[in-house]
């Protein structure tokens, strides 16, 4: 009943997206990708911004927006036939952002672009956005991809407390997370440890080698950050040098839920009772939501 009555949201969503929107967010026409960004606007989650300088600017088709994308138009297009909407056109669009999405792959640092299509080409810059992709069953990376992507993450950008935003050997690298406001807000993601990010990296851990222990294993570390500033809760960030010292708010949403997931997608909970097992309760469904 829910998605019935959202349904016409998202596909207006969609309809907006292709005719685009303020800041150049659009549809591209040629390869099914979504890009962005106009001078002098941030735009993606990694959004610092110092006076009228946009630190990661990342304007084009950030690989992170497109993984989502494509992953929201696989649902749209299962979904649509439920709620009474041709697929057709979902199915068309999702086959070409799936063969557009393989020009972010660098065959020649065997790793993704960060960004591509952008002012001044493709961007080659390692940072954390592309694990949202190392997940061999979304098809947008095979397994070899996937596998080099994980593990290319893993050496250079993985710390106990989470993902480092840029790697240490890329220009800009900012190891420490302090001083003034535009001293922080210039490291935010230009080195600085993300904690929310060892959600995504664990997920993509999981679907591509399938090793549950090693995956548990990484996560084991944020067992001591739930007693270094807030008892029973995670910092925003930390510091990408040194040994990570926590930075930023002591208790932050993202961190703790990311963690929360990750942790749950290792140990799930036992299968739900069949039909047989045992009787659901009858739940009356309101007309409206």
């Amino acid at each position: 009943v829910f998605l019935k009555e959202v349904f016409p949201t998202i596909v207006d969503m969609v309809s907006h997206l292709a005719d685009g929107t303020r800041y150049n967010i659009k549809i591209d026409d040629v390869d099914g990708l979504i890009s962005s960004g106009t001078p002098g606007v941030q735009l993606t989650w990694m959004d610092a911004r110092v006076g009228e300088w946009v630190v990661t600017p990342r304007m084009g088709k950030p690989i992170e927006v497109n993984a989502k994308w494509i992953e929201g138009l696989a649902f749209i297009a299962s979904m649509a036939p439920r709620c009474g909407v041709p697929s057709i056109y979902y199915e068309k669009l999702l086959t070409k952002a799936k063969k557009g999405f393989r020009r972010f792959w660098n065959d020649e640092l065997q790793f993704c672009f960060d960004v591509i299509d952008g002012p001044f080409g493709n961007d080659a810059t390692l940072r954390p956005n592309q694990i949202f992709a190392a997940r061999p069953d979304l098809g947008l990376l095979s397994q070899s991809q996937s596998e080099a992507v994980v593990k290319v993450c893993q050496k250079h950008l993985l710390t106990p407390a989470g993902l480092r935003s840029l790697a240490p050997f890329e220009p800009g690298y900012t190891p420490s997370f302090s001083g003034p406001s535009s001293s922080r807000d210039a490291a935010y993601h230009q080195g600085t440890v993300w904690g929310w990010l060892i959600g995504p990296f664990i997920n993509a851990h999981l679907a591509t080698f399938k090793d549950a222990k090693r995956a548990s294993q990484i996560l084991e570390p944020f067992k001591d950050q739930l007693s270094n500033e807030c008892f029973g809760s995670i910092n925003e960030v930390f510091e990408g040098g040194g040994a990570q010292s926590a930075k930023g708010c002591v208790a932050q949403a993202w961190s703790v839920g990311e963690v929360l997931r990750a942790w749950t997608l290792l140990n799930p909970g036992p299968p739900a009772k069949s039909k047989s097992q045992s009787k659901p309760k009858k739940i009356k469904v309101p007309s409206k939501l």
